[in-house]
């Protein structure tokens, strides 16, 4: 059998299942612009879709996808863990013996083709921290090639093809795809329980990043944070550099003098085992951005980057789409959206807003995923409750179906258990409506969640 080095050397065609995905859509767009022919399908059309048909993609929609999508020209099919084994494109892939792997092994494969691939990992955190890292590596003429889990202003999208030998990508531990990457530098952000349809427990994940750090090479590097539970079961017989971050001198780099502007974004000062301090301003608000921000002037330290250039990044970097994202104002109400889904994310944009001027604050909430609704529900009613007004969604499948017996309801609950008043509606007309009944002037109103919970700020802005 022909290894996928190999394989990659020899094909012409690759089809995406699921093409419009945040990062299948990136991987497609370097393979045409190293010259691959390359074909894909999605549900339905959108932002992504279309530039990649732009680029000389040929997109197939429709739900479901269908197995006459896949013909013998293609070389190589790749797909998601989104994709399950009836799907009729991957059942039509195996019945062909069509060459197929993930999208994992795909990026894991490219990473390969650069001298200094970087991959950012953690529970949280992860395409804003990647989002920093694109920022100064631009600001320091490095040209890289950058692969985020969002849209970043400055590149006009998700990608960005560079032609010197830094790749930075997101490396995400769900279903252990990360250990399919090959990182010269690897950041390890945090490490908390998710996903727990595939992980069975916390050490369970912790061996997961264990793996991931072992996978850096002898003259590579980790950078992680002091603050994780059980650091050591992660760090424990890696050969390469280990570099910490935290809230004190107990780590390689710590903080002092965090401050924050009337917007909530921190300047602090950067503190070194060698005595150094440096003064950064940050353009994105919240405390968690300052612990992103340390393993990012880390790396740069690692890498020799200009201070300015660092400085310049760190304070350039407004957020990327759908990270505490300002969207507009209705009737003198302040519209922020974020894709916060994780109850520690939760609390640091709320966190965060507390610092932005606002009267009142309001969330609106939704749910992702049977499975995370339900191990996380006390976490998240105590998480929510941080906001003055709470509004809840239906819960977002996602992947999943409704097999658990819970719902937005139960969630509701549990948040009145503690004192709160929480509104639920099962339709995001009715939510808009009573925004604009319930809100007054001068209120901040966050749309939040990982799903589409962005259209009902959408549609106010409209309305």
């Amino acid at each position: 059998m022909k290894t996928i080095d190999q394989l990659l050397k020899e094909i012409k065609r690759v089809h995406f299942i699921g093409i419009g995905g945040i990062s299948m859509s990136g991987l497609a767009e370097i393979l045409l612009e190293r010259g691959f022919t390359v074909s894909g399908s999605d549900w339905k059309e959108s932002a992504l879709t279309k530039h990649l048909e732009a680029q000389g993609a040929l997109v197939n929609y429709g739900n479901p996808q269908k197995a006459e999508n896949i013909t013998d020209d293609i070389d190589l099919v790749v797909y998601t863990a989104a994709v399950h084994e009836d799907n009729p494109e991957y059942m039509e892939t195996m019945r062909r013996q069509i060459p197929a792997m993930t999208r994992a092994q795909l990026l894991g494969q490219m990473m390969r083709n650069y001298e200094i691939p970087i991959a950012i990992s953690g529970t949280h955190g992860k395409t804003t921290t990647t989002s920093m890292v694109s920022e100064v590596l631009l600001k320091a003429d490095t040209d890289p090639t950058l692969s985020v889990g969002g849209i970043l202003k400055t590149i006009g999208g998700n990608i960005r093809i560079g032609h010197s030998g830094y790749f930075v990508t997101e490396a995400c531990e769900y279903t252990n795809s990360f250990l399919s990457f090959f990182p010269k530098i690897g950041i390890i952000l945090n490490v908390e329980e998710d996903h727990m349809d595939f992980f069975k427990d916390i050490d369970d994940i912790r061996l997961s990043f264990h793996r991931f750090a072992g996978l850096i090479p002898d003259d590579g590097a980790l950078i992680i944070n002091n603050t994780i539970e059980e650091i050591d079961t992660i760090t424990k017989e890696l050969t390469c550099q280990v570099v910490t971050y935290g809230p004190d001198n107990g780590s390689d780099y710590w903080p002092e003098e965090i401050t924050y502007n009337e917007k909530g974004c921190a300047s602090f000062i950067l503190c070194t085992g060698d005595g150094k301090r440096r003064k950064f301003s940050l353009g994105v608000p919240g405390e968690h951005n300052v612990y992103n921000a340390m393993a990012v002037i880390a790396l740069s330290d690692l890498l020799a980057l200009a201070p300015e250039a660092v400085s310049r990044g760190l304070s350039s970097f407004t957020g990327t789409d759908r990270r505490f994202e300002y969207k507009g104002t209705v009737n003198e109400i302040t519209l922020i959206d974020d894709y916060a889904h994780h109850p520690t994310e939760i609390t640091a944009t709320l966190q965060a807003a507390k610092s932005y001027p606002h009267n009142s604050l309001w969330c609106v909430f939704q749910p992702h995923t049977f499975t995370r609704t339900k191990a996380f529900m006390k976490e998240f009613a105590q998480a929510l409750s941080a906001a003055d007004h709470i509004i809840l969604t239906e819960i977002y499948p996602a992947r999943e179906t409704d097999n658990l017996g819970i719902s937005s309801q139960t969630l509701q609950k549990e948040i009145e258990a503690l004192g709160k008043t929480c509104y639920y509606f099962p339709t995001f007309e009715e939510i808009e409506n009573f925004i604009l009944k319930s809100c007054t002037p001068g209120d901040l109103l966050i749309t939040m969640g990982a799903g589409d919970v962005v259209n009902i700020g959408e549609n106010l802005l409209q309305k």
